[in-house]
């Protein structure tokens, strides 16, 4: 049975908070919503935040994941991180945007690539 696109990126979005988790990072908060915008992870990584998108796909026949991060798809980022940070009282020494890209071929089989900062 084909997953829905809601079901893959679902799946994508759990592996990656394992990944960040196995990774040391403190996941604070997921799919947050803000007035237009989402946010797929926000965590913490030794005192930086880091406002993490989720990419997955089936394969790279339209490309790497990760090329789905336009310059508009970042500008939409930076707008949910500044309503985030606005609600948000927090502690860092500092930010960034990082893209996590997953190629899921089955429950067994999935290959993760971790951008760190791609503004």
């Amino acid at each position: 049975m084909q997953l829905t696109n809601i079901e893959l990126g679902k799946i994508g979005e759990d592996l990656a908070c394992v990944y960040l988790a196995d990774a040391g990072f403190e996941i604070l908060e997921r799919n947050w919503r803000g007035s237009r915008v989402e946010l797929d992870i926000i965590a913490i990584d030794n005192g930086t935040l880091i406002f993490c998108e989720v990419k997955t796909r089936r394969s790279t026949r339209y490309g790497h994941p990760s090329e789905a991060i336009t310059p508009t798809k970042l500008a939409h980022l930076r707008t949910a991180a500044l309503q985030w940070l606005a609600g948000h009282r927090i502690r860092c020494s500092g930010m960034r945007f990082d893209v996590i890209s997953i190629l899921y071929f089955d429950e067994n089989t999935s290959q993760i690539s971790h951008l760190k900062g791609i503004d």
